[in-house]
């Protein structure tokens, strides 16, 4: 029997996937702009790929039901989204932002013809949570985590020079409290410090092609003590007739070459005669090419990539940067945008993030509760800013062993991806774990985090857990206040009458320092709008920060200031972390608003974060005395 309501809505249906079909032809034909089109993975480049990024067809699953309904094998859906952004995000052109349990993405897949004979690897800089990925309606490969990275070989599915249809499908349960969210919201709307949500692709998606016995990684380590760099190399195929080659370059000079077997166990040590060391201060970067040779020295596969000769280690309690004693001054960045949520509009905003921060004073910045793309980090490695790796830890429960597996897999992996970056001075894998114990798994998990960092990489200290919680096991003991007295933040952090740090801000649930090098990686957090009247001051709900906001510009100069003094006149305390580089979405306590446009005068910002500890400790004991202390 015709029904007339049905036909109308497969009408409709229709038209849209017709009209999302269209936008797709006309932007592969007439080359519309690509969002993010730069190579999403700077330090290990290669020549042949194709960006993925752009229109791809869309819908919701609410229900969860799609596969039920067979939408892996759809040649389009209702929707159109804009890859890389996140169907919250006003960028992606949905800006839906209640809660999204499922999606499904799809898109023609047009591998080049010139690509047959080659491994055909399909990249995802990220997908938030679980993700599953099909060819022409067949599944082909299922991802936990939603800060990893993955790569998906796809040569058995696809056919050079013609098209395949690619689908995604994407899960995401904050509330399961089973995966990482980072500041993620678990209520309807943002409050305090939690923020808009992020499901399904938020990072680059692209394609590239890779010889059969092409390189597949190379981790790279700097072996300062030594004047050398240590290459270990893993390859998809392996062929004895095959040579493995390093080029290192200063410029324009080669300053190292080499020849090895491709073989998965193969090292190659790379000792330079004069060595030039990266640092904020002097962040040189070495050119380094890999090449992958056949039996007659053709080259078959090429890799450009780059190198840091840095030296991050804690010692005697202090941090050391290339066997110097460092004072580490960094900024939190929770790595927000208005219109994109975790996702940058552009390359060329990662990069400013940077220079805001090194703008204000900072030399590096905490990486807050979500893992940056690697785009950021080669900025940061370029234009010498330290960093911490830290992953998304928030909204998961610590006590669950579902919960644990699911973090341990994740932050393994994304400690695999980062290892290379020279930015990256310590990992720093749960942030204020509060929750009480149950049988031992919240200490468990906590153990295995650290444990997993330090067997994946010897050449960093790792901070278990930032702000709270540390099982004893931590090389950098990390402690968060945000008292906005001088005088009282002064008494929560001198040494006790034993000579040891005695401010914790959970004492019941936390051991005792024990010699690791302690930090003060959250403080400040101080409340302000770009135009503060008097009237808001007084009804501060409408937007959050810590403690009573000051009245006037001048009160937040000489509270900022003060804070500032005290944490830099204290010896014991080798570094700070301030709360925070930019404003987000209700939290109002950054440097800069959300937009990036200036709060302040960013000459006296500066002058205050780059002040001197001799300095510092003389404007304290001033400040002391003038208050009877």
């Amino acid at each position: 029997m015709y029904n007339e309501s049905k036909h109308k809505k497969e009408m409709k249906r229709n038209a849209i996937i017709f009209s999302g079909l269209l936008l797709l032809a006309i932007t592969t034909c007439f080359g519309a702009e690509v969002p993010r089109p730069e190579y999403p993975r700077p330090q290990f480049e290669r020549a042949e790929w194709v960006n993925l990024n752009g229109t791809w067809s869309f819908d919701f699953d609410f229900s969860k039901s799609g596969m039920e309904r067979s939408l892996f094998n759809s040649k389009g859906l209702e929707k159109s989204i804009t890859v890389p952004f996140c169907p919250e995000s006003s960028l992606s052109g949905i800006g839906y932002t209640d809660f999204i349990p499922a999606v499904w993405y799809q898109r023609t897949l047009s591998v080049p013809t010139e690509w047959a004979g080659k491994r055909i690897i399909l990249h995802f800089g990220g997908v938030d949570y679980k993700s599953v990925v099909f060819i022409d309606g067949k599944e082909v490969f299922t991802h936990y985590g939603g800060s990893s990275s993955f790569a998906v070989d796809v040569t058995d599915h696809v056919t050079p020079g013609a098209d395949n249809n690619l689908v995604v499908y994407a899960e995401d349960d904050l509330r399961s409290q089973l995966q990482t969210a980072g500041k993620q919201s678990r209520r309807l709307y943002a409050y305090e410090a939690f923020y808009t949500r992020v499901t399904g692709i938020w990072q680059t998606v692209w394609m590239e092609a890779v010889a059969k016995g092409g390189l597949e990684n190379c981790r790279i380590t700097p072996d300062l003590d030594n004047k050398q760099f240590i290459f270990e190399p893993t390859f998809y195929d392996l062929d004895r007739n095959t040579r493995f080659q390093v080029r290192i370059k200063d410029g324009d000079k080669t300053v190292f070459s080499r020849q090895v077997v491709a073989s998965n166990s193969a090292f190659v040590t790379a000792p330079l005669k004069k060595v030039k060391t990266w640092s904020p201060e002097s962040p040189f970067l070495y050119d380094v090419e890999f090449s992958v040779l056949d039996a007659d020295g053709q080259v078959i596969d090429r890799v450009n990539a780059y190198a840091g000769m840095r030296k991050a280690e804690v010692r005697d309690g202090v941090f050391y940067l290339n066997n110097e004693p460092y004072y580490q001054r960094l900024v939190l960045d929770q790595g927000y945008y208005p219109d994109g949520q975790w996702t940058a509009p552009t390359d060329e905003q990662l990069k400013r993030d940077i220079e805001l921060g090194k703008k204000s004073g900072f030399n590096g910045a905490r990486l807050h509760q979500k893992v940056f793309e690697q785009r950021y980090l080669y900025w940061a490695d370029k234009l010498g800013y330290l960093t911490w790796g830290e992953s998304a830890s928030w909204g998961m429960d610590w006590t669950s062993p579902l919960a644990a597996r699911n973090m341990l897999t994740e932050w393994e992996e994304c400690i695999n991806r980062d290892y290379n970056a020279p930015s990256i001075v310590a990992w720093s894998p749960l942030n204020e774990c509060w929750k009480d114990d149950v049988n031992g798994q919240r200490a468990r998990l906590t153990n295995d985090l650290y444990f997993a960092a330090k067997r994946l990489d010897r050449t960093r200290p790792v901070a278990s857990a930032s702000g709270g919680f540390h099982t004893g096991f931590t090389d950098i003991y990390t402690e968060h206040t945000y008292e906005q007295d001088p005088v009282k933040l002064y008494e929560q952090l001198e040494l006790d009458e034993n000579g040891i740090p005695y401010w914790r801000r959970h004492d019941q649930s936390a051991p005792w320092h024990e010699g690791q090098a302690y930090m003060i990686d959250e403080f400040g957090g101080i409340k302000w709008m770009k135009e503060m009247k008097a009237p808001e001051v007084s009804t501060a709900e409408n937007f959050w920060g810590y403690g009573a906001p000051p009245k006037t510009i001048e009160e937040f100069y000489q509270r900022l200031e003060e804070q500032v003094n005290v944490v830099l006149s204290l010896d014991h305390i080798v570094g700070f972390c301030y709360t925070q580089l930019v404003d987000v979405e209700l939290e109002k306590n950054g440097i800069y608003t959300y937009d990036r446009a200036e709060k302040f005068d960013m000459e006296r910002i500066h002058r205050i974060f780059t002040k001197s500890r001799e300095q510092a400790k003389q404007e304290v004991a001033e400040m002391l005395k003038e208050r009877g202390k």
